[in-house]
């Protein structure tokens, strides 16, 4: 009898930890939040798509405008980043508790940076190819917090948002 009670509390406990795991092999996920910039305050929105165990592939747009002050003029700038992106995610070799997700990957993007045509200033647009390392935490079996730092891409400090899967 205890082996049936301890199999049926195993068999609960994993189901129940599936429901929070990373993504899946062919499931989705929809994130968005604010980014941490030098040029203002990005916003993004972004979706991933589970491609294997441990692996996702996924999209993402991003938004921001700011202003700058150069040479004793005020200039407004804006920049629309569009970017792919690869992650690992360590859950599962690291036997981390399943309402979190550890991840690591790489990016690339375009970026088109708009500024007014008398501003004498050296932004650009142009490729990114740029290196993240993030986490979740799972507060409920489709809602999570994420938080990401990055690299040489548009969010070049990083991001903080919600997570919410498909």
């Amino acid at each position: 009898m205890k082996k049936i009670i301890l199999s049926s509390m195993l068999s609960v406990i994993t189901i129940l930890s599936y429901a929070q795991s990373p993504l899946s092999k062919g499931s989705s996920q929809l994130n968005l939040g604010v980014g941490f910039s030098g040029w203002g305050i990005p916003v993004y929105i972004g979706f991933d798509h589970g491609v294997g165990s441990d692996i996702t592939l996924g999209l993402e747009l991003s938004y921001r405008s700011y202003a700058e002050r150069y040479n004793g003029y005020d200039y407004n700038h804006s920049i629309v980043g569009f970017s792919g992106n690869a992650n690992y995610h360590f859950g599962r070799v690291m036997d981390i508790p399943s309402k979190f997700d550890f991840y690591a990957g790489l990016n690339l993007g375009f970026y088109s940076w708009s500024s007014p045509n008398s501003y004498p200033g050296t932004h650009s647009s142009g490729l990114g190819l740029g290196a993240q390392v993030g986490g979740r935490f799972f507060f409920s079996s489709k809602t999570a917090l994420n938080l990401e730092f990055g690299g040489n891409n548009a969010f070049s400090n990083g991001k903080f948002g919600l997570t919410f899967k498909l």
